[in-house]
């Protein structure tokens, strides 16, 4: 049956979405029509028709979620925007991909009102939108009373070939799947054309039975133009209540373009001006002017907008009477858009005395989660596949799945990759904070996430266990030496490797009040001694990145041993080794490069003090940069090459990082 003709204005509103993205990468002479020119009528068919906006307030809490995982496709969302009424003057699209516009390349969350995620990577957008979907049912279950229902919205994606191809989108969707996401709602541009050619080069799988069998509920919509069946499609995801929903949308790439539709020539390159004339004059679009708006274009879009304002006023009456019934829980609905932390809260942080030790970070990192599990409700999360060991399971509390909205204990399975894809995605909440675990050396299956949780500035915590070499019979393939570096280098996110139990439970605190990024916890594996110190010592140092664990008792100090995590206390050892044989040595824990290198020059000199030159670096991973600490008179024992399997007393031995090797080679620099 053929779909239906469209009436004037339907045609008229999909065209202007086509020809404002064909004009905007022409224009910048940069980009990809392709995709805009193939979704149109998709996305006019949601946001005129089922899409819950309101553009005065773009982050209202009971908004629906839009993501466009296939971020290439950045012109149609700020086309969207821009005639739905969110804050995109024209302007703002006449300089796509310009020098700070407020339309680059691909979507950036936080930049550009209305983009509720930064998309662009394949495969990530759908896969922080299985978080949103997780985020919706946790707060919904929590908040949500009888007459009052606080948050109730759909998360809508539209994906791409290029994102169902991604691993990472097949992690996740099988999660959701499992958790039976009802409210996830995927559209996917099935164009057939990918960069290099049509999809039939590489990817013949069926793709509505891998769904199926991921236990999505599925269906087909043959002509990517028909409204009709959009409709009807979108009203029975919407009524799918148990499991998510992937709407396989059958358009054409380019749709329109006399040369280039159904070509992968309309997919990252402008038509070029004499196809631009070919496709407006195909279309019976006017030549001129270029970023063409038809007032009757506006309408549709417009009435949504409308409509999607009088919901929010009719969610904000009802939040009145929620506050009235509920004022306990609506202060805390409140205080958790704020992301306001409750008065004292690091008070509940355990304090480590060194009759406690010796005790592995890892260990004191699941006590500190634990002592915080009651204070800080919306400290959310798990690990892929390794609790136990990562130690970051919430005692006493239930686990998350489709039965068990309440459970704050995610289990992610062996899926490193979507589950940092998904943490940011509930961090976008604005009212969790995510956590997850893995061991140190995974944290390459999860990197891109965490480079996009960075750039999102989302407060998402990483718990990175099995944190060197000293891993032990595991051998080179579990153990880290590169990935301390590679995660310090990423800008915004904190990294730090505490040394004992009190600097975990710092750590901790640093992690939670950091709420303009991401934080990564470099934890061990083996016991490490409790350091003697006062523990508000360790606390105020790890919230500075490095201090002076120990001075020498008599004398100023001929050298300084610089190090993190677990060769913090070996340092210590070699110190005390060092002294007995009448060298001065000050020991310096440096845990954290990047929260060090903010403080001011003169709390960085007095704790490494320029006119000791003599510096003796010590980790057990790569070497690499910590010459900006021990400068060209210092010298660093690290590992520049793989581990290897053995246990870690005898790789200590192997990698010289016992008290004895250390002394040696400060005694050496001392000479040299």
């Amino acid at each position: 049956m053929s779909p239906k003709a469209l009436d004037e204005v339907d045609r008229t509103a999909i065209n202007t979405l086509r020809f404002l993205a064909v004009d905007m990468v022409e224009k910048a002479n940069s980009g990809h029509p392709g995709a805009p020119m193939g979704q149109a009528a998709m996305a006019y068919a949601l946001w005129a028709r089922h899409l819950r906006f309101s553009p005065e307030t773009p982050g209202w809490p009971n908004r629906d979620r839009f993501v466009l995982s296939c971020g290439h496709a950045s012109a149609l969302l700020y086309s969207l925007l821009h005639l739905s009424g969110f804050d995109l003057p024209i302007s703002a699209l006449q300089d796509f991909r310009q020098l700070e516009s407020l339309t680059p390349g691909h979507p950036e969350y936080g930049l550009t009102p209305g983009v509720e995620t930064t998309t662009g990577p394949l495969g990530q957008g759908l896969a922080n939108a299985v978080g949103m979907a997780m985020a919706e049912r946790m707060l919904a279950d929590h908040f949500n009373r009888e007459g009052f229902d606080l948050l109730d919205y759909n998360t809508w994606v539209f994906a791409s070939d290029g994102d169902l191809m991604e691993g990472i989108a097949s992690e996740a969707s099988s999660l959701a799947g499992h958790l039976g996401l009802g409210k996830l709602i995927v559209a996917w541009d099935d164009n057939r054309i990918s960069i290099d050619g049509a999809t039939s080069l590489t990817f013949s799988e069926n793709v509505c039975q891998r769904y199926e069998a991921y236990g999505w509920h599925v269906q087909t919509v043959q002509d990517g133009n028909d409204l009709d069946a959009l409709d009807a499609a979108y009203e029975a995801a919407q009524n799918e209540a148990a499991r998510p929903s992937l709407i396989a949308v059958r358009t054409h790439i380019g749709f329109g373009s006399p040369n280039k539709q159904d070509t992968s020539a309309s997919h990252g390159a402008p038509l070029g001006a004499d196809e631009v004339v070919a496709t407006k004059k195909a279309m019976g679009w006017p030549l001129e002017p270029s970023f063409h708006v038809p007032e009757e274009a506006l309408e549709p879009f417009r009435s949504a907008a409308d409509d999607g304002a009088q919901e929010e006023m009719t969610w904000r009456e009802m939040f009145s009477r929620y506050a009235e019934d509920h004022p306990e829980m609506a202060g805390e609905f409140l205080d958790r858009l704020d992301r306001k932390l409750p008065t004292d809260w690091a008070e509940d942080l355990p304090v480590f005395d060194v009759g406690d030790g010796p005790l592995a970070t890892r260990k004191a990192s699941g006590k500190c989660l634990n002592a915080l599990r009651d204070t800080l409700p919306y400290l959310v999360g798990g690990s892929a596949d390794l609790a136990g060991s990562n130690n970051t399971y919430l005692q006493g509390l239930s686990d998350f799945s489709a039965d068990e909205a309440a459970g704050r204990n995610i289990h992610f399975g062996v899926r490193e990759h979507a589950m940092a894809a998904i943490l940011n995605g509930m961090a976008l909440s604005g009212m969790l904070l995510p956590y997850g675990g893995t061991f140190l050396i995974f944290s390459d299956y999860m990197r891109p996430s965490i480079r996009l949780a960075a750039l999102m500035g989302l407060p998402v915590k990483y718990v990175f266990t099995h944190d060197s070499v000293f891993v032990g019979e595991d051998g080179p393939t579990h153990q880290p030496i590169s990935q301390l570096l590679s995660l310090r280098a990423l800008p915004g996110l904190t990294v730090i490797r505490p040394a004992d139990a009190n600097e975990t439970a710092a750590a901790w605190r640093v992690a939670i009040e950091r709420q303009e990024g991401p934080t990564a916890l470099a934890l061990s594996r083996q016991s490490l001694p409790v350091i003697e110190q006062a523990p508000e010592r360790a606390f105020e140092g790890v919230a500075k990145g490095g201090y002076v664990v120990a001075d020498p008792t008599d004398g100023e100090p001929q050298l300084l041993l610089i190090a993190s995590g677990s060769e913090v206390s070996l340092a210590l050892e070699a110190g005390a080794l060092l002294a007995d044989q009448g060298t001065a040595a000050r020991v310096v824990s440096l845990p954290s490069w990047d929260l060090f290198d903010a403080q001011d020059r003169d709390y960085q000199e007095s704790v490494l003090p320029p006119s000791i030159t003599k510096r003796l670096a010590i980790e057990a991973g790569t070497t690499l940069g910590w010459d900006r600490y021990v400068g060209g008179d210092g010298d660093v024992i690290g590992i520049d090459g793989f581990g290897a399997s053995a246990p870690h007393q005898a790789l200590a031995e192997h990698f010289g990082l016992t008290p004895e090797a250390v002394a040696e080679r400060a005694k050496a620099l001392l000479l040299r």
